[in-house]
């Protein structure tokens, strides 16, 4: 099996010392920095914008995972590229001109990811399969954290997996929501390659061991 990731969410970090949280995880071995994006409109949560992707760049060497949940995410990219993501994902839901976006965004030099909701079918993203450099799949209703796993995620996630060994396409497989120490391990099984993890990370008492744990390493 592929080594797998972690990307842990500083949606769940303690923002009155963030850059502290931030280097407390790049310390422990975090192969990622998701940050999630939420605009109070595709999502009902506000996070933050590109202001604060541009303040904590410098702050970390790992590459800033960008998850846009907002609505018309082609008004958004060109910030975030310019800020420092690293990876920006859009929804399939939010953009009329799928195609054209992830175009756009491998475009400003950045890798392109595509991601849908839990009722979203997966035959959605199916065309842009070939062009994406990744594919998360929500394992939980997005707008908060700290939500349950949701088990149908595991099938989305294994068809995903062979559709990418039929065809040879190249994507990650990611995985956001309810990820933890006690279900890393089957979520990886059945073909993910990149775990977010926020609450299971930032609200443990031994932070390097629950991402050693998530990676498999321990």
């Amino acid at each position: 099996m592929k080594k797998r990731k972690i990307a842990p969410s500083i949606l769940s970090a303690d923002f009155t010392c963030l850059g502290e949280e931030i280097k407390r995880i790049e310390a422990a071995g975090c192969d990622e920095i998701h940050i999630d994006i939420m605009d109070g409109n595709f999502v009902p949560n506000i996070t933050f914008g590109a202001a604060l992707v541009r303040q904590i760049r410098p702050l970390s060497q790992k590459p800033f995972d960008v998850h846009l949940m907002v609505t018309n995410p082609e008004q958004h990219i060109h910030a975030f590229a310019e800020a420092g993501a690293d990876i920006i994902t859009v929804h399939v839901e939010s953009s009329l001109h799928l195609q054209r976006l992830l175009a756009e965004i491998k475009q400003l030099g950045k890798k392109a990811g595509v991601t849908l909701n839990p009722a979203t079918p997966l035959c959605m993203i199916e065309e842009v399969l070939a062009e994406v450099d990744r594919v998360l799949i929500m394992s939980v209703n997005p707008g908060f954290g700290g939500q349950k796993f949701l088990t149908n995620a595991l099938e989305r996630i294994a068809k995903l997996a062979k559709i990418r060994e039929e065809k040879g396409y190249q994507y990650d497989i990611e995985v956001d929501g309810g990820v933890h120490v006690g279900n890393a391990e089957t979520i990886a099984m059945a073909g993910a390659d990149v775990l977010v993890a926020g609450s299971a990370v930032f609200g443990a008492d031994d932070l390097e061991l629950v991402i050693k744990q998530i990676k498999g390493e321990a």
